[in-house]
Parts: structure tokens; C-alpha cells; sequence
């Protein structure tokens, strides 16, 4: 039985894997990123959170176009990978911090932008932390969030949250388009655009990336294996395990 926190589980499931989210494809490009190197040009003055940075991308993108950047994580690890990279890419204005974003050691106000890329499905309290996203948000300011949403189905809701646990321990959950909608709300944002995509998810390198033990890989395997037609056309499940997930991006600003 283990003693741990999930703060700490989520250390201890990315910061030895670092360098590979740092390198990973799937998370250094997207028609995401490049909506938010757009908002970023639109808005030169500005100083950003990118809120759960993990590999960085998200700063990267957009730190060439802003005044400051601060990449927020709660990897120690994670964040020591992303100012060695931002170094190497000459980004003097990319700062990191450490913590949870359930509790941001920042004044309110104090951002212009709020951006979070695939971090909001780890967060042990999300409505803590769309609120604490909301409360350094400057008046004026713009958030966006970006992660894999959940199918409205029960069925397939199921079906993803069994295959990302499997894979990711650390993982809480993928929350629906309605759920995002609602929670934003809640936490005093007014929701706007959203754009939604389908991501083609290479099972191989998916795991591998995570170091997902082989008695879950074996489980996911076996699941995806004997999931009934619904679930393998929806998510185009392969003979190798790959499969294509849902992605949404959702700006907000103050309500």
C-alpha cells in the first residue's frame, strides 16, 4: 500500500521522464500551438503563465512574441529541462517557478495570459485551480486551455479514462466539452471559441514516453482487444494499439 500524495505521484511519474517530454512530438507541434504563437504576436506586451508547462512547449511558442513568460510546473525535474532548453533556444525572457495549480505563488492580476496544454486532466482539484487560473488573470486578460476532452458517451468516457490511468497512474481525468464549459463558468470565466481535433495517438512511443509498466501495457493491450465495435471506431483503434483521441482548445476571459 502506498503512502503517497498525488502531488508527489505526479513528481514521480514526469520528472525522470523530462528530456522525453522535452523531444516529444505529439507536444512540440499542433495547430494549438500555433493559435497561441498567433495570440501571443497580439499581445507583445505581455506577461504569461503557462500554467502546468511540463516540456515547456507552450512557453517556447510563445515566448518570442511576449515580454515575460513563466513556465509553472510541479516538476522540479520538468522545469530544470525547460530552462536548459529555453537557453539553448537564446528565450532570456522565460522564467520557471515550482508548485501546484491548485495554489499559485503569484498576485492576483498579475497575467495577462493563462495558458495550460494538456496539464488541467493531472490536476488533483481542477476547479481549485481554473479558480486560481481566474484569480491572476488581469482584468483585461485571456486564458486558454487546451487537453484531451472526454466523449459525452458513457461508454467511450469509460473506455479513455481505463487507458490513460493504465498508462499514466498520475492521470485524474479527461473532462467533457459540457464539463469544461461549466467548470470555467464556476470559476468566473465567461467561455469563448473553442476548436476541437482529432489526435492521432502512436501506442508505442505513447507508452514508452510514460515508461508505462508491462502489466498495464499488457492491460491496455487487452482492453483494446476485446472493446466492443463502438469503442474501436470511435477511436480508431489499430492492430498495433494506436488510436485517435479528442483534443479541444477553449479560451476564457474574466466574467
Amino acid at each position: 500500500m502506498t503512502g503517497k500524495t498525488h502531488e508527489h505521484l505526479v513528481v514521480n511519474q514526469f520528472g525522470p521522464r523530462a528530456a522525453a517530454y522535452v523531444a516529444s512530438s505529439v507536444h512540440a507541434r499542433g495547430p494549438d500551438l500555433d493559435r497561441l504563437a498567433e495570440l501571443a504576436r497580439q499581445h507583445k506586451e505581455a506577461r504569461v503563465l503557462d500554467l502546468g508547462s511540463g516540456g515547456g512547449h507552450v512557453s517556447f511558442a510563445v515566448a518570442p512574441h511576449v515580454r515575460e513568460v513563466v513556465a509553472y510546473d510541479l516538476s522540479r525535474e520538468m522545469l530544470a529541462a525547460v530552462t536548459a532548453e529555453a537557453a539553448k533556444r537564446g528565450l532570456a525572457n522565460l522564467t520557471t517557478r515550482q508548485g501546484a495549480a491548485e495554489s499559485l505563488p503569484f498576485e492576483s492580476g498579475s497575467f495577462d495570459l493563462v495558458l495550460s496544454r494538456f496539464s488541467a486532466h493531472h490536476w488533483q482539484d481542477w476547479p481549485a485551480g481554473l479558480k486560481e487560473a481566474r484569480r491572476v488573470l488581469s482584468a483585461n486578460g485571456r486564458g486558454v486551455f487546451i487537453d484531451v476532452i472526454a466523449p459525452e458517451r458513457a461508454l467511450l468516457d469509460t473506455y479513455l479514462q481505463s487507458i490513460e490511468l493504465l498508462r499514466d497512474p498520475s492521470h485524474v481525468r479527461d473532462y467533457s466539452r459540457e464539463e469544461w464549459v461549466k467548470a470555467l463558468r464556476a470559476a468566473g470565466f465567461a467561455p469563448g471559441d473553442t476548436a476541437e481535433r482529432r489526435l492521432r495517438i502512436d501506442y508505442a512511443s505513447w507508452v514508452e514516453r510514460m515508461q508505462t509498466s508491462d502489466v498495464h501495457r499488457r492491460a491496455i493491450r487487452s482492453l483494446e482487444t476485446d472493446a466492443p465495435q463502438e469503442v474501436i471506431r470511435y477511436f480508431e483503434i489499430a492492430a498495433d494499439g494506436s488510436f485517435t483521441m479528442d483534443v479541444m482548445t477553449i479560451e476564457a476571459v474574466p466574467a
